[in-house]
């Protein structure tokens, strides 16, 4: 077994594969030869001259596993300072005979090429909307649930491949809701409704600047919409292409000052400010 580098999204399965390879190598000894560290442990270096060391250093006696090296298994990978990863490198290349790394991460590019040159790496996609909707469907009739077409639809597309997070909004909706609907999801989760969304996106491309910005700061405040979710769900709703060429740069720019906490009012105005200049841009085009 070489030394493995797991990476993709969340919710995709990495941990769960790596968990289940070990304990198909080490059986009931699964708790000896492997060490797992995640995020909620201290990952400077420190841990890995002293926790990660100790254990690869020893020797363990694997009575009924079928491998006889050792696992170190480091979920969240990229979350360790680049001192830590160059020292996990010694550590990984001084004692390769008998123990196995496997790192776990979210963002490869923040694992330093030294560390991913030494491991096979497996790239886990997003899981596709088939999977997800089979599995749900699963928890769905073994946990009795009550769950309309259009709610099943919607955990689907608000996961966005994302399994671990599928369930959680799955769970969460039924505590809240004695019948898991469409609405009762975008509700519990906060999300915009499609038909909000399309609503949004007739006022933005027909209105003009005054009255959009009054209904949607109108339907902002009534149905708790956040400014963040309604640019990243107006950028893929269906809209011909030159109209989106002109708005897809200056919405990225509108979402990323977002993030860095600017007034939502300034963020709105910019917004529909955007869709004016693209609908006068089409317009003069046109001519």
């Amino acid at each position: 077994m070489p030394h493995l580098l797991l990476y993709g999204p969340p919710g995709t399965g990495k941990t769960s594969t790596i968990l289940a390879v070990a304990r198909k190598l080490f059986g009931a000894q699964m708790h000896n030869m492997v060490l797992e560290l995640n995020a909620s442990d201290e990952r400077g270096i420190d841990v890995v001259r002293q926790q990660i060391q100790d254990f690869a250093s020893t020797q363990s006696f694997s009575f009924g596993a079928k491998a006889s090296v050792k696992l170190v298994l480091l979920d969240e990978a990229d979350a360790m300072t680049k001192d830590a990863q160059f020292a996990l490198r010694r550590v990984i290349e001084r004692y390769t005979k008998s123990t196995r790394f496997a790192l776990i991460c979210n963002n490869v590019n923040k694992i330093i090429p030294a560390l991913q040159s030494r491991c096979t790496r497996f790239r886990f996609a997003p899981l596709d909307a088939a999977n997800v909707t089979e599995r749900l469907k699963f928890v769905i009739n073994a946990e009795g649930l009550d769950v309309t077409e259009d709610g099943l639809t919607a955990l689907v597309r608000l996961s966005n491949g994302d399994m671990r997070k599928a369930l959680n909004i799955l769970q969460s909706t039924h505590m809240a809701s004695p019948q898991i609907t469409e609405e009762a999801v975008y509700l519990c989760t906060g999300n915009p409704l499609p038909k909000d969304i399309e609503q949004i996106s007739y006022w933005l491309l027909n209105e003009p600047f005054s009255d959009s910005f009054r209904k949607i700061s109108d339907i902002k405040a009534t149905k708790g919409l956040a400014l963040v979710d309604i640019v990243r769900e107006v950028t893929i709703i269906k809209m011909p292409s030159d109209v989106r060429v002109h708005l897809i740069n200056d919405l990225a720019d509108i979402e990323y000052r977002l993030s860095f906490g600017c007034n939502d009012k300034l963020q709105l105005g910019s917004v529909i400010s955007t869709f004016t200049r693209a609908r006068s841009a089409i317009v003069a085009a046109a001519k």
